[in-house]
């Protein structure tokens, strides 16, 4: 899941410093995934507990639904004390290998799943394997293969989607549509389910001095998710998802991701974009969009809860357009919660993380307006806005039409995409010389072609 820039120096600084901080090390031997017979599930009988939980569920309702969960587990369970530590995005994954390494690791973190950091500390052995956890409590039956997928990684720590899972999601997410309802009633148009309508649809907007694509891309991570968008347009979600992890058969410069690269710069063009939008904020776009500046937003379903107390009944969401009926849609979870390898109550942690994703963390997810990763459709959101995101999320994730993030393929993919689409827009790169970019990183990461 990617959100925010990638404070590349800043991490390496902590990771340098990790290693030299008193009682920081890494493990002698690698963990190995605990035995299902050897499992405790019974919270009640684990005695008295201490859970150190790093979250970064901190927006309005994320904040709300751990809070009323962390709440109710404690009230099933008081021999649990939850020690609840909330972070940004951005600190918790400046600080988790320092945590992960401390002696005084956290038990449950949320760690994103890109290869840069999932990959790197099942690598490190820094995280406890969780299949024996998945058979006991039946994750593999409640939970798509797909999603599972983005948690596993084998030792090694390449590729995504093999080996063992090293984490368990609470809620799903999708870049799509947000759209404002009265100016679309203003300008006579629908929201667009083909591209040929996304297309007249924008050029209706700017005839009206309107903007069509709310965007701000300051700290570059909108323009990943924009770029991802345009890619789904031209690109089969097979080639994409090879592109996206870094897998054979599919290059960078293919005519379909150029075809991407080239309808950017034509967006930027034409105008379709937020003037100013390389100095404007993700959060201060969205915000706009929300006071009326700006028929169309692509972004993702994190922003519900925002939005939707912002505008009430006046936003909308539909999935990308398709000219073909098929659904391709850049989608993941949310930040997985695992288990450190150093945690001294591995099956408390479990239980933890169990509780978090059962029927009753769905319930509460929808309740706050956060996308359950299950279940979705068995909740009853009170908002058509709501229902329509979780509706459009069961739909994408059961046709098979979720791609991934763009920052999986390489450690340092999410630096070299968001820099390059940072650029194109900015006209200091061409279409190919971005391509060439992005190849460059996969090969460097395979030590060559």
């Amino acid at each position: 899941m990617i959100r925010s820039r990638w404070l590349a120096a800043a991490l390496t600084a902590l990771t340098l410093l990790a290693a030299c901080v008193p009682g920081s090390n890494l493990p002698d031997t690698r963990p190995t995934d605990r035995q299902a017979k050897d499992i405790r599930t019974d919270v009640a009988a684990m005695g008295e507990v201490t859970l150190t939980v790093w979250d970064q569920e901190v927006r309005g309702g994320q904040d709300k639904q751990i809070t009323a969960l962390n709440a109710e587990f404690q009230r099933r369970y008081p021999n649990i004390r939850i020690n609840r530590v909330p972070r940004s995005f951005d600190d918790l994954r400046n600080t988790t290998r320092l945590g992960l390494t401390s002696v005084q690791a956290p038990d449950v973190v949320q760690v994103n799943n890109g290869r840069q950091d999932m990959g790197a500390y099942v690598k490190a052995g820094l995280l406890l394997p969780m299949d024996g956890y998945a058979e006991v409590y039946r994750w593999h039956q409640r939970f798509p293969a797909t999603v599972l997928r983005l948690a596993r990684y084998p030792a090694s720590g390449e590729p995504l989607g093999e080996g063992k899972l090293f984490g368990l999601p609470q809620g799903g997410e999708l870049v799509g549509i947000y759209f404002n309802k009265q100016k679309l009633a203003r300008l006579g148009i629908a929201p667009p389910r083909t591209w040929a309508e996304f297309d007249a649809a924008l050029r209706k907007a700017k005839e009206s001095r309107e903007v069509p694509i709310q965007f701000g891309n300051l700290e570059k991570s909108a323009g990943i998710h924009l770029f991802g968008f345009a890619l789904n347009r031209f690109a089969p979600t097979e080639d994409v998802y090879k592109l996206a992890t870094g897998r054979q058969g599919v290059f960078w410069a293919d005519d379909n991701p150029k075809a991407a690269a080239e309808l950017l710069v034509r967006w930027a063009e034409d105008g379709m974009l937020t003037n100013g939008f390389s100095g404007l904020g993700s959060d201060a776009a969205w915000r706009e969009f929300a006071q009326g500046k700006g028929v169309f937003l692509v972004s993702g379903t994190w922003l519900m809860a925002d939005l939707e107390a912002a505008m009430g009944d006046r936003v909308g969401f539909v999935l990308p357009p398709t000219d073909d009926g098929k659904v391709a849609v850049t989608a993941g979870t949310s930040v997985p919660f695992a288990i450190s390898a150093r945690s001294r109550n591995p099956d408390a942690a479990a239980a933890y993380i169990e509780f978090l994703t059962s029927s009753r963390g769905m319930a509460l997810m929808a309740e706050h307006a956060n996308l359950p990763v299950v279940e979705a459709t068995s909740q009853r959101p009170p908002t058509a806005f709501r229902a329509e995101v979780f509706n459009s999320w069961a739909h994408a994730s059961e046709t098979g039409g979720l791609v991934p993030y763009l920052d999986y393929a390489t450690p340092t993919a999410y630096d070299t995409v968001t820099s390059v689409i940072e650029q194109l827009l900015a006209k200091r790169m061409s279409p190919q010389q971005v391509l060439d970019k992005l190849q460059a990183d996969v090969d460097a990461a395979r030590g060559g072609r």
